[in-house]
């Protein structure tokens, strides 16, 4: 076994000297000071790869790669997001893999019945492994988000976020959510999810921190293991098509929950022994149990971008870890590898990138590795070794002898998607999740009286369940779209009704009997990625009402428990002190019930369920960790704990300790640092709006306040004819580049009073900008709309260097109101890019 991976590093060198006239991707003599971000893999623990490497697959693959042609190898190499690739481009440019990003489904829609992904798994497969070119039909392999359960089907069993299952300390419980979810996967036909996530957050206002199971990397490591052979078996395993497995991905290499002030796929500054000890640990167990694969991720370490880093890719990961699966890098992050694009980027192959993941850009990429492959600009050495990972790891896999994805074991068994002992295994996962911050004698609930449960997140199953489900961000969806599945209130309502008692649902608290104590549901709202990131550990303020029913209900003299869902720990000290008992229940996923098992007693008033949750990391005092820790890591009270009198907590002024950066526009005002704008052509003067009302464009237009949520929460523009635009600015520019890269849009809430005759939206920065024609009927009320960024960016705006990032300009007369403007991908209705 080790004598072929030496081997393989010895053509990986050959090529790698052989690429030495290209400085951007070639190594250069060991300085005598390593440059900033250059790793020394001496220093990192070296590991054994301990999947057995089979004469019969190493005899197959050196075979397949003698007779492939470049176009081939180069195909397997890349790989397309469903979105923007076809089954006849699998079949023409011989790619290895297709993925389903965040948005994508079959036949354009991301909320495609499970059957329609089976068929479009036969029909990519059908389209790689077509001969009749006179090719070698390498099968595809297609990559899913299953992070959470296989979270992208209606009907799957969706369980708590890892942050949660973090709060449980239960590893053999996480084989089995891995084992479930790997079932689940096999039903609809795919064979690789991209998990599991092993990060280890360190600042938690990082939008993808519950994506990481704690901020501990023991307990971190702890899981990981486990979840890989959840998945994927035992590391000796082969064939695992034949059993119900599928191949796993660690992720992101590395560092992704270590950058500085918790930015996505931002810079990591921390020192080499801190990458190593905090953020290198969990790949030790994943490596142990033969993960298959390791995604790499968009964040840099020291200035230099990990899907650039060979030394830590190469070095570290292949030759000191002894990785012995292939490497594909995250969505379009080899665009930001310092000399490369989206379109061409040779430094990441030659970094150690085995795969590319080019979603909507794999057709630019094939052709300039195939160029550079021709050319003999890239090692067909290099090439070769990348495409003998991949072949090696579907050989395990089993792929060339199992068939079209339909006619493999437990395909198609519809009846396995959210099964009732699925369920079971996610709701003891619930149960086993939650942590006890407060219990003031109000917990356990007694089941035969009445319950009011309150508060805006109570009977939503979508915002239980967080981003990553049956689409990227997790918005924009109803509970009819969870057969099967329990919101909160609806398993504290069984649970009570089962007792004998009653329950009303009752979100702003009021009531006409008076219940016998009250569950008040509150937290964040669905988000991914960088989407998430904040300035500060805050709720949005709109989502600040429930803690004022939590103090109505507790002045009525009805006993309160507040029930949180979050994605991380925040500051919620208003909360805390209003209510009797305060639980967080993370973000549970498709099984609520999970949470009345716990917070409902037996008939005889005793628990039929105790607390088992720890906090997986600090609790802040404040909106900033850095101002102090209110609950330590490991924290969580059970029903044994002694009661303690509580002491209230400081209630601090939290709208001035952070802002949203996602909202430019809102309650009537622009952000912090931004200005809004009335302007129209030529010589006109423009006009910043600051007080109302106000006068525009030599009395062409005026603007006045309207009501939206709150009072004056919109300004209203009346413009009797003409051009003019309305302009959001900032002081200074705007990098959207990030959010463009992603199925992001911006989102502006307008009603529409008097149509013009024609509107466009756009961006403007120096020089630069880009505009979409779009239609603005008379509307009886608020429509939020989208136009996609990446529109925006094709019509010519420089979407690095904006200082007008939104602009609404009309013609002729019109009359229409603005509530908000901000970035987000929940469009009620999307604009086409005209």
């Amino acid at each position: 076994m080790m004598g072929h991976r030496a081997s393989t590093r010895a053509c990986l060198a050959a090529g790698l000297l052989a690429a030495a006239s290209l400085a951007t991707v070639a190594l250069a003599e060991t300085p005598a000071a390593p440059p900033p971000g250059t790793a020394h893999p001496e220093l990192w623990p070296a590991y054994t790869y301990p999947v057995p490497v089979r004469a019969d697959h190493e005899k197959m693959i050196a075979d397949l790669i003698a007779r492939m042609t470049i176009e081939e190898k180069v195909g397997q190499l890349v790989q397309a997001d469903l979105c923007c690739v076809t089954p006849e481009d699998v079949r023409k440019y011989k790619l290895g893999s297709i993925l389903v990003g965040g948005n994508s489904g079959p036949n354009g829609n991301d909320l495609s019945p499970a059957p329609d992904w089976l068929k479009a798994a036969d029909d990519f497969y059908l389209a790689s492994v077509d001969r009749s070119d006179g090719g070698v039909g390498v099968p595809v392999i297609w990559g899913t988000d299953a992070v959470h359960g296989h979270s992208n089907i209606i009907g799957a069993t969706l369980f708590p976020h890892n942050i949660g299952l973090g709060a449980m300390r239960d590893p053999a419980l996480i084989e089995k959510i891995g084992a479930v979810t790997a079932k689940e996967i096999r039903v609809t036909g795919q064979e690789w999810t991209f998990a599991p996530t092993v990060a280890v957050p360190q600042d938690f206002r990082w939008g993808r921190a519950y994506e990481g199971y704690s901020s501990n990397p023991d307990l971190v490591a702890s899981y990981v293991g486990a979840m890989v052979r959840g998945l994927q078996g035992p590391p000796t395993g082969d064939n695992l098509l034949a059993g119900p497995y599928v191949i796993a991905s660690t992720k992101h290499f590395l560092a992704d929950g270590g950058t500085d002030s918790g930015v996505d796929q931002g810079d990591s500054s921390v020192s080499e022994e801190q990458l190593r000890d905090i953020h290198g640990k969990p790949y030790g167990p994943a490596i142990a149990e033969g993960v298959a694969t390791v995604m790499v991720s968009f964040s840099s370490w020291q200035g230099v971008k990990m899907t650039g880093n060979h030394s830590l890719v190469t070095g570290v990961l292949k030759d000191r870890m002894d990785f012995g699966g292939f490497v594909v890098s995250d969505w379009n992050a080899h665009g930001q590898v310092a000399g490369c694009t989206n379109e061409a980027c040779p430094q990441a192959l030659m970094a150690g990138v085995d795969m590319y993941m080019a979603p909507d850009t794999w057709k630019p990429i094939w052709n300039d590795l195939l160029a550079r492959a021709k050319s003999g600009a890239i090692p067909m050495a290099r090439i070769d070794e990348g495409v003998a990972r991949i072949l090696r790891v579907k050989a395990r896999l089993g792929l060339f002898t199992a068939g079209k994805p339909s006619d493999r074991p437990w395909s198609g068994q519809y009846e396995l998607l959210g099964a009732p002992e699925h369920r079971a295994v996610a709701r003891e996962a619930v149960r086993k999740s939650l942590v006890l911050l407060k219990n003031q004698g109000v917990l356990p609930l007694a089941p035969g009286k009445r319950l009011l449960v309150a508060g805006d997140g109570a009977d939503d199953i979508a915002r239980q369940s967080g981003g990553w489900t049956l689409s990227w961000q997790g918005t924009g969806l109803n509970n009819s779209q969870f057969p099967g599945a329990t919101s909160i209130w609806g398993g504290l309502k069984a649970a009570v009704e089962a007792g004998g008692g009653s329950a009303v649902l009752s979100p702003d608290g009021s009531f006409t009997d008076k219940p016998d104590a009250a569950v008040v549901v509150f937290g964040e709202t669905p988000y991914a990625e960088f989407q998430g990131d904040r300035a500060a550990l805050l709720l949005d303020p709109e989502l600040t009402g429930p803690f004022a029913t939590m103090k109505k209900l507790k002045a009525q003299g009805i006993p309160v428990v507040a029930v949180m869902i979050t994605g991380r720990p925040l500051y919620v000290n208003p909360a805390l002190n209003a209510a009797d008992a305060f639980v967080v229940a993370w973000l549970p996923g498709s099984e609520g019930g999970g949470v009345a098992d716990v917070l409902v007693g037996d008939s005889s008033g005793k628990p039929r369920f105790d607390f088992a949750g720890k906090l997986p990391a600090d609790w802040p005092r404040a909106a900033q960790i850095a101002d102090g820790v209110l609950f330590p890591f490991g924290y969580g009270l059970d029903y044994k704990s002694p009661a303690a009198a509580y002491t209230a907590l400081p209630e601090l002024d939290a709208a001035a300790s952070g802002a949203d950066a996602r909202v430019w526009f809102n309650a009537g005002t622009p952000a912090a640092r931004w200005s809004l704008w009335v302007a129209g052509t030529g010589d006109e003067v423009e006009t910043r709006v600051t007080t109302l009302p106000a006068e525009a464009l030599g009395g062409r237009a005026r603007v006045t306040a309207e009501n939206f949520k709150v009072q004056e929460g919109a300004r209203r523009f009346a413009i009797t004819g003409g051009t003019a635009s309305v302009q959001l600015g900032k002081f200074e520019t705007i990098d959207v580049s990030r959010e463009t890269n992603g199925d992001v849009m911006v989102l502006v809430t307008l009603r529409v009073w008097d149509a013009p005759d024609a509107a466009r939206i756009g961006v403007r920065g120096p020089g630069t900008d880009g505009f979409a024609a779009v239609s603005l009927p008379e509307t009886p009320g608020y429509v939020r709309y989208g136009i996609p960024l990446k529109c925006l960016r094709g019509k010519g705006a420089d979407v690095a260097k904006l200082d007008r990032p939104f602009v609404l300009e009309t013609q002729g007369k019109a009359d229409y109101a603005i509530a908000e403007v901000r970035l987000g991908s929940d469009a009620e209705q999307v604009l086409p890019c005209r």
